[in-house]
């Protein structure tokens, strides 16, 4: 199994004139195969009687607890082994089953992807580790400068999305002069070793200061006038360029062979 253990729990709650009585209990499997189990009583919303799972026998949390405690340990009640036998057999036996039956939700794995942004308000500069598209629930985030962790600024909270996973976010605040010193890492059961991402600068596309020199260069081009014609007598080529907006004319002769 993935998780360090599955619960199966229950609570309940009996209302006898003014006062009330509450029961909380539950099994629990663990990925070493060990089992455990409680059971534990309320009065008034205070604690009352708790089970020892190990020796079957309840025990009182408060002194008014002591009477009830001696009956349902009695001999002839034996209250505490027959909850200890049945959380042990038939609450493990129905959690298997639970497992069973989503055994493929519970091993679905799926990875995080995370992206670092800087954010900059009121003077302030603000890293933003934004941890999306992971399954299950469970995750570790932090920020860490030069290797140490650092707090983040808000309190983390995992959300869920429409397709059955999770993102979180967290942030933090930075000097800009430090911004390059700090790196989110990111801890997910889908995930072999720690994600490690780090904020990079943002940075102008080559290729679109390339287009813009290509551009301009063909206004500067539609610009000017460019005329070649063949001189038939003496196989040379004759051209002549007029820049727009001004008057220069300049001739070009050139004597090409076979022409």
């Amino acid at each position: 199994m993935s998780r360090k253990s599955l619960h199966l729990a229950n609570v309940g709650r009996i209302t006898i004139g003014y006062h009330s009585v509450q029961v909380m209990y539950g099994c629990e499997l663990r990925d070493d195969g060990s089992i455990g189990g409680y059971m534990q009583f309320g009065y008034d919303g205070k604690d009352f009687l708790a089970l020892d799972t190990e020796h079957g026998v309840y025990y009182p949390v408060t002194d008014q607890a002591q009477i009830s405690a001696q009956r349902v340990n009695s001999p002839e009640v034996r209250e505490g082994e027959r909850q200890k036998n049945y959380l042990e057999n038939y609450c493990i036996e129905s959690l298997r089953e639970y497992i069973q039956y989503g055994k493929e939700e519970l091993d679905r794995r799926v990875p995080p992807e995370v992206k670092v942004s800087d954010q900059k308000a009121d003077g302030a500069t603000k890293l933003l580790c934004q941890v999306y598209g992971f399954y299950p629930r469970d995750v570790d985030v932090n920020w860490k400068r030069d290797g140490i962790e650092f707090p983040s600024d808000e309190a983390k909270q995992v959300l869920p999305n429409t397709d059955g996973t999770y993102q979180i976010t967290a942030t933090v605040e930075v000097p800009p002069e430090e911004i390059d010193k700090y790196s989110c890492h990111v801890d997910h059961i889908s995930l072999d070793k720690t994600l490690i991402v780090k904020w990079k600068p943002k940075s102008t596309p080559i290729s679109g200061i390339v287009i813009g020199v290509i551009v301009i260069l063909g206004v500067i081009g539609a610009g000017a006038g460019f005329g070649i014609w063949q001189n038939r007598s003496g196989g040379a080529i004759t051209g002549s360029v007029r820049a727009a907006g001004t008057q220069a004319n300049t001739g070009i002769s050139l004597n090409l062979p076979g022409l």
